[in-house]
């Protein structure tokens, strides 16, 4: 039998590497550009977020504690990307361009914030009883957490 899980996996932990290694290199502090990997991201959540409800419909109603649990795990990636916007730096540059970059407890956070958000789609799959509703809400999670984020990023960047 041939695990059908792996594929989907491998992209999230890709996409999920590919945004903690952005946040950590030197950039500017752009006035769209911030928030078109949230939107992106917020595009795929709403589909994974179909294909959960979707999968769990399948096999019963979707019950109240899943729903529960999912709307708190995307107020818990808000509440991460408030906390991860605290420890971004953002300084001048030469050309008097602001500038950004993460740190090691940005790193950690991210790191945190996956782990919980393992924790919380399990525990939502299995409130739901049936089907990947938690496992389909990554996308959202990311762009919840990343969006709440980017946006107080450019808010501190805006006071310079």
């Amino acid at each position: 039998m041939q695990n059908t899980t792996s594929g989907p996996a491998l992209i999230a932990v890709a996409v999920v590497g590919l945004v903690v290694r952005q946040q950590l290199r030197t950039r500017p502090v752009r006035r769209t550009g911030s928030l078109i990997a949230p939107v992106v991201l917020g595009v795929l959540g709403v589909a994974g977020l179909a294909f959960g409800i979707a999968s769990v419909d399948e096999h019963h109603p979707l019950t109240v504690p899943a729903v529960v649990l999912l709307v708190a795990s995307l107020a818990v990636a808000a509440s991460f990307g408030a906390a991860r916007a605290r420890t971004v730096q953002i300084w001048r540059g030469p050309g008097s361009e602001v500038l950004r970059k993460g740190t090691a407890a940005t790193t950690g956070l991210w790191i945190a914030s996956a782990a919980t958000h393992i924790g919380l789609a399990l525990w939502t799959d299995r409130a739901a009883g049936a089907g990947l509703l938690g496992a389909a809400s990554l996308y959202a999670y990311l762009a919840i957490g990343l969006g709440t984020q980017n946006l107080l990023v450019r808010r501190r960047a805006a006071a310079l």
